[in-house]
């Protein structure tokens, strides 16, 4: 490889920490040879770079779309010692490239030691540092009520009593080894708070043996229930949107920035006398939601029977509930913008398609399901004179910019069409104002203007998936119209007419790509298959019938409509022409 001749280290690490590669100057400067790493956890092949500072560093690389770059101190004696003491060893200089599925890093020895300093925490041989999602000490938690009252307790010992039960050992043998790492290479595929929550569920609950679960959010200095799993039905509604001065746990872990943790349920009652109980026996950890410093909400771990919380994995629970935090905050970023573009994008699509008594369209718009993000495509008819323009397109990328684009771009185009101007200017007219306007984002479009009366159309292509064409007999085709490219690459390209002839009784259909593109398989195939549905989809009745064009955009969707795994959004536009009153047919 080329890398195996460059003179710094570098070191590529899948999404579980799993060494995959690394170079020969990476392995002398990690102190081991090449086979000792590849295959193997880092961890696992590089004790010394096991402490929970360098793991948040990690952690933060799989977060963040930037580099990351911080200091390790490397032992002088790796065969001997696993921690460097202080002054001992070298520095290196480490940066943490992010990838859709490694991690890739960075090593070179660090010039001075003041510079690695200043990049390092915590320093060898001084006071352990928690990690970056560990509780604020109580001079820095985030205050959310002003009277704060009593001190909540951290950490309650089980009651020697035979009541109580004897605290069982920690329950999942895992739990000490659970590495925050893990839950943050999940939560890096959860977009909203459902798959947030979801996730913890599957990860958290697993690890270290709990059956309850239940998230809140902050919202308006009330908690809402976001997610909620173990409980007895209908236990949590009383806690439904409690105010930040209740004296709850799940508030005061929030008010105060700690966790509270009650080794027996006997210890719960004590602390907070009258509160509900679900169960007699277990135990319960109540973990702050809190994202750098701004309060997100509080996550209520519960355990099926009594059990002695250790202090590591106090540290790890706390640590992991920074995680929550964070994905948390994000998922709420991400839903409100969704709902910004969501809401944009319904305004900008046409409320109804004109009508024309020798012309019948129908449009079907599916948002795509994955991360619920919106998408840029548009469809449109515009009446102009006694000709009909029929528009689809699809912005590139997803959100609002992409929604802003496709409202920019759908205004441009009807601007045009209603000045009657052919194809081919309109598309050279759009290219222009979308290399203008510089979003960063390219566009397909195709653009027909079709005569009722007569059924001639004229079409231009930018870049955009050819129509399909039902004749009245059955037979359907791809028409293979020339085409020119994407609308805002090149602001010069052209764009050639094409022309055709749509019979009385046949169906035209302008989609999107999202109708016949999947991963993994030729979009050439998903034209063919999407043909072969229009043509068993029918034709709709020549007069007012039982069977509509809108039916016939039903059947083709139907399937779409239900996939839950839609990568990408999805229009379609159908138009038909009917025959003149008292022509034959």
């Amino acid at each position: 490889a080329a890398a195996d001749l460059l003179p710094e280290g570098v070191l590529c690490v899948d999404r579980l920490g799993t060494v995959v590669y690394a170079n020969p100057r990476a392995a002398r400067l990690l102190g081991g040879p090449r086979a000792a790493l590849l295959g193997r956890s880092l961890w696992e092949a590089v004790p010394w770079l096991d402490q929970a500072a360098y793991e948040d560093h990690l952690r933060g690389a799989l977060l963040s779309p930037e580099p990351v770059r911080f200091h390790v101190r490397r032992p002088t004696d790796t065969g001997r010692r696993t921690t460097p003491r202080p002054y001992e060893g070298d520095w290196l200089a480490v940066c943490v490239y992010p990838g859709p599925d490694f991690l890739t890093a960075t090593l070179r020895p660090a010039n001075r030691v003041a510079d690695a300093s200043a990049g390092l925490a915590p320093e060898h041989g001084g006071p352990e540092h928690e990690g970056a999602g560990t509780a604020p000490e109580p001079g820095e938690a985030p205050r959310l009520d002003a009277s704060s009252g009593p001190e909540p307790a951290t950490g309650h010992e089980p009651s020697s009593g035979p009541e109580a039960g004897d605290p069982a050992p920690p329950v999942a043998a895992t739990a000490p080894e659970y590495r925050p790492i893990v839950l943050a290479v999940a939560l890096t595929e959860a977009v909203t708070a459902r798959q947030v929550s979801a996730v913890v569920v599957r990860e958290l609950l697993s690890a270290f043996g709990g059956r309850r679960l239940a998230i809140y959010l902050l919202q308006d200095r009330h908690l809402h229930l976001a997610w909620e799993t173990g409980f007895p039905p209908g236990f949590l509604a009383p806690f439904e949107g409690v105010p930040l001065d209740a004296r709850l746990p799940g508030v005061e872990t929030l008010t105060s920035g700690r966790p509270l943790f009650f080794d027996t349920m006997q210890a719960l009652a004590s602390a907070y006398p009258g509160i509900p109980l679900d169960a007699t026996e277990g135990a319960r950890a109540f973990l702050p939601l809190i994202a750098s410093g701004r309060p997100v909400g509080s996550c209520i771990l519960g355990f099926d029977r009594s059990r002695s919380f250790s202090a590591e994995e106090r540290t790890v629970l706390t640590a992991l509930a920074g995680l929550i935090a964070h994905a948390m905050e994000k998922a709420r970023r991400y839903e409100s913008e969704t709902a910004l573009a969501r809401g944009l994008q319904e305004v900008l699509l046409p409320r109804r398609l004109p009508s024309h008594p020798l012309l019948e369209t129908a449009g079907r718009y599916l948002p795509g399901t994955q991360g619920m993000e919106v998408g840029g495509d548009w469809y449109d008819v515009v009446a102009s004179g006694g000709s009909m323009a029929l528009v689809i397109g699809d912005v590139q990328g997803h959100g609002v910019q992409a929604a802003a684009t496709m409202g920019q771009l759908r205004s441009a185009v009807r601007a045009f069409a209603l000045g009657d101007r052919p194809p081919d200017e309109v598309m050279s007219g759009v290219n222009h104002l979308l290399a203008d306007l510089d979003p960063g984002l390219f566009a397909s479009c195709c653009y027909i203007r079709l005569d009722p009366a007569t059924g001639q159309a004229c079409a231009a292509r930018a870049g955009h998936p050819p129509p399909l064409l039902r004749h009245p007999d059955g037979r359907t085709e791809t028409l293979d119209l020339p085409g020119g490219v994407v609308l805002g690459v090149d602001p010069c390209a052209p764009y050639p007419l094409s022309e055709f002839r749509i019979e009385p009784g046949a169906v035209l259909a302008l989609y999107t790509d999202g109708l016949v593109e999947r991963p993994g398989t030729d979009i050439d195939d998903g034209i063919t298959a999407l043909r072969l549905a229009l043509a068993r989809a029918g034709a709709p009745a020549p007069r007012p019938g039982s069977r509509s064009l809108a039916g016939v955009a039903d059947r083709i969707v139907v399937t779409a409509r239900h996939t839950t795994d839609r990568p990408d959004d999805i229009a379609l536009l159908l138009a038909t022409r009917r025959a003149r009153p008292g022509s034959p047919g």
